[in-house]
């Protein structure tokens, strides 16, 4: 099984850890395709805004081009679906949600030479502009438009509740293997949701290998063995969740699940 660590991601940009998690997940991905693509978006935006002297007038060009004359845009219909997580699925369609299209834009903004940084704000994916001469603009990848703190901070109480805060940490660079993991997880539940449950499976060995041992995972993974119709290794993922969190609520749930399918299996054989 592949295994992955958190310097593999520190060290190439965003998006082509992206593709690498895409592949790994499903080896279909078209990875040489999507960077020949990217290459592609790259010189043809550097041609556009060859005549731009002003960075922030040349950083409104580059957004324009993106979203108006590119076509990208956040998929507002099917915004769980997996196809919106996998980056060359997301160029193909000119659709994706934040982390895709903030990946895609951070990469060409930053080999544009922007001070682009990516941001886990807690409610969706941010782009920071870290500006040398005034305070920083984000924004939002899913539509390309700026927001402001008043903006943030009503997503902030909208997921959070009315006393919710801005903080300085939500503003904070995120690091790749942070984002990595985070995107792992979109697409297991997009996988989960589609019935895909080999891929889901795949999604939860690699999921481990950042987190060995994690109850939830292993739970996680007892169910998509389940559906799978393999019940004796999804009855040992239940047992290790119900003995390493007793006192979680699933866990009284599952208990009598084990029962269920433990008393099926010696039944069946």
């Amino acid at each position: 099984m592949l295994e992955f660590f958190d310097e593999d991601f520190d060290n190439i940009p965003l998006v082509e850890g992206a593709l690498e998690l895409n592949k790994a997940i499903n080896p279909e991905t078209k990875v040489h395709w999507a960077k020949q693509e990217l290459e592609r978006l790259y010189k043809d935006a550097e041609a556009t805004l060859v005549h731009e002297i002003d960075e922030e007038q040349r950083f409104d060009a580059f957004l324009r081009l993106f979203f108006h004359e590119w076509g990208f845009k956040g998929d507002e219909q099917e915004y769980f679906i997996s196809d919106n997580s996998f980056i060359d699925k997301v160029l193909e369609r000119r659709k994706g949600i934040p982390v895709s299209l903030g990946s895609i834009l951070l990469y060409l903004g930053k080999k544009l030479g922007f001070p682009l940084k990516g941001v886990t704000f807690p409610t969706q994916f941010l782009l920071k502009v870290d500006w040398m001469h005034k305070k920083p603009d984000y924004i939002n990848p899913f539509n390309g438009e700026y927001v402001g703190e008043r903006i943030l901070q009503a997503w902030l109480i909208g997921q959070e509740g009315p006393l919710a805060q801005l903080k300085p940490e939500h503003f904070e660079e995120a690091d790749n293997p942070t984002i990595i993991g985070r995107w792992l997880a979109l697409i297991k539940s997009a996988m989960l949701r589609e019935e895909h449950y080999t891929l889901a499976l795949r999604c939860t060995n690699l999921a481990l290998t950042f987190v060995p041992d994690d109850p939830y995972e292993i739970r996680d993974r007892g169910f998509i063995f389940q559906q799978l119709e393999c019940p004796q290794v999804a009855v040992s993922d239940f047992q290790y969740f119900i003995d390493q969190c007793p006192d979680d609520p699933a866990s009284e749930l599952l208990k009598s699940q084990v029962n269920v399918m433990s008393e099926t299996h010696v039944t069946l054989h």
